[in-house]
């Protein structure tokens, strides 16, 4: 007789349905799992079996062999231990109980317990909309399943609990979604930053309109700290931003234990010596990378020339395309990558250079060669280039004066609001990723303006690419100015921030 249990899958972002299939017959003892299992399910036969022994259950002494279907697509990880148990229970006839319209994710520990997994929040959405009506899931993960409307979410910690739910002993009752409350973090605020006034004006231009930056200053100036910042003042997250990012954080790994959604919106920040395969994520089974778990926030890389030059590079289809896809012999998997890049370097190898109290003692070769190790392709696609100059020591003193993020924010609040009205035909969320189909519509510019621009261009020997941005920023600026047309100032504004196309070092 062959008994049957659902359970789900995960590809990538893509999450399918899986059906496991038990069979138990007549012949020599064997357990056998088919179905293209990985290594970590093909060890759930340990698992299930001390499971079962430890708490009192009869493991068959007989030929059972398990299909996970459908047999076409890789199994991973250790998410079937939990549905695999049932359909041996119920193959075995230990158990009795109807679970057509449930699902079972969850890993055991050799005594019963069960152990978090990866990827519920998607898991539970794709339950939902296969018409299950039950989930159950490790206790940690309840919250984050609950997260999902229309679907009774079961928080399980020990195998006994849901054998006796499903006999009908003692009932275990739905998880209800609890919000975590994530507060922004009280320490950073733009109050706190001294001096810095066209820099703080260059990230609000770039909050506003979603715009990558560039800061280039000497060492000590503020760029870190203007950047870890940069969070306070960008737009609170939507609900379809929050449940997009928190799906990528679940099938990460990187949830908090116990959290439901992610509110606040990523910053991430890693190391010089990130690989590429750390940056766009990757592995035998590809995970999210860095620049998929800051989707919908920001990825600050932090003195940029020192990042190895391949880690760099794969940073510009995404940042063009908004999706990253890591493609493996079993299948491609794609992932989003909607972020804001912030980079900060110094502006030569010693970080002095036109330091107005310092001396740079590097020679022009070695300044250029510094500066290469950053592609050109790479900076076209940074909208805004900043110098951050030393913070003199009256502004350092100074008592009070400073904007807070809360002012800033309300800035950028209304010239996203004019940018949703916009875009509300299309995709485009902000000036930033203007398409080029509605390019001449959206960016209207008066004469002095266009003059002013050509100026710029034939001077500066401009790619197609940077009059692109320059035109996006100074789109930005004419919202943050509630200006409809763009105007000669805010071209003016919008061409001061590509200071690697001035190239400001050999003048």
């Amino acid at each position: 007789m062959v008994v049957k249990c659902n359970s789900l899958g995960l590809f990538g972002m893509n999450t399918y349905a899986i059906e496991i299939e038990a069979d138990l017959s007549r012949g020599m003892a064997a357990f056998d799992i088919v179905g293209l299992p990985d290594t970590a399910v093909k060890e759930s036969r340990d698992r299930v079996r001390s499971a079962m022994k430890n708490c009192g259950f009869e493991f068959p002494n007989s030929r059972l062999i398990l299909n996970l279907a459908p047999a076409d697509i890789k199994k991973e990880g250790p998410l079937y231990d939990l549905p695999i148990l049932i359909t041996v229970l119920k193959a075995t006839r230990q158990i009795n109980a109807n679970t057509d319209d449930s699902a079972f994710i969850g890993e055991l520990s050799l005594s019963g317990e069960l152990r978090g997994v990866n990827g519920v929040l998607p898991m539970a959405i794709a339950a939902r909309e296969l018409g299950l009506k039950k989930l159950y899931v490790p206790a940690v993960n309840a919250n984050e399943g609950a997260v999902v409307d229309g679907l009774e979410v079961y928080p399980v910690t020990h195998i006994f609990e849901l054998i006796d739910h499903l006999a009908g002993r003692r009932q275990i009752e739905p998880a209800v979604f609890q919000s975590s409350d994530q507060l922004p973090d009280s320490t950073l605020d733009f109050s706190q930053v001294k001096g810095q006034a066209e820099a703080k004006r260059a990230l609000e231009i770039a909050a506003a309109g979603g715009h990558n930056v560039l800061l280039i200053g000497s060492p000590g100036a503020g760029k870190s700290m203007l950047a870890k910042r940069m969070v306070t003042i960008l737009p609170e997250m939507t609900f379809e931003e929050t449940i997009e990012t928190t799906k990528i954080h679940s099938i990460a790994g990187t949830l908090p234990k116990g959290s439901g959604l992610i509110t606040m919106r990523p910053f991430r920040s890693p190391h010089h010596t990130v690989t590429r395969v750390g940056m766009t994520g990757g592995g035998t089974t590809p995970k999210p990378g860095e620049i998929s778990l800051a989707h919908n926030g920001v990825l600050f890389l932090d003195e940029l020339p020192e990042f190895q030059r391949t880690a760099l590079e794969v940073l510009r289809q995404p940042l063009e395309d908004g999706v990253v896809s890591i493609s493996r012999a079993h299948g491609t998997y794609t992932y989003p990558s909607e972020f804001m890049l912030i980079a900060a370097m110094n502006p030569c190898p010693c970080g002095y250079y036109n330091h107005p109290k310092k001396h740079c003692s590097c020679s022009d070769a070695a300044v250029h060669k510094y500066l290469n190790r950053v592609s050109g392709p790479l900076l076209d696609r940074i909208d805004i280039h900043i110098e951050v100059p030393p913070v003199e020591y009256d502004d350092l003193t100074a008592k009070g004066g400073e904007e807070p993020s809360a002012s800033i924010r309300k800035r950028v609040n209304a010239a996203r609001a004019i940018q949703t009205e916009r875009f509300r035909q299309s995709k485009t969320k902000c000036n930033a990723h203007i398409e080029a189909a509605m390019f001449e519509d959206v960016c209207q510019i008066d004469d002095k303006a266009d003059r002013m621009l050509k100026a710029a261009f034939d001077k500066l020997g401009m790619t197609a690419r940077a009059y692109d941005r320059i035109m996006k920023v100074a789109r930005t600026i004419a919202d943050l100015d509630q200006s409809e047309v763009i105007r000669a100032p805010h071209i003016s504004e919008a061409i001061q921030y590509r200071s690697l196309d001035r190239k400001y070092w050999h003048e």
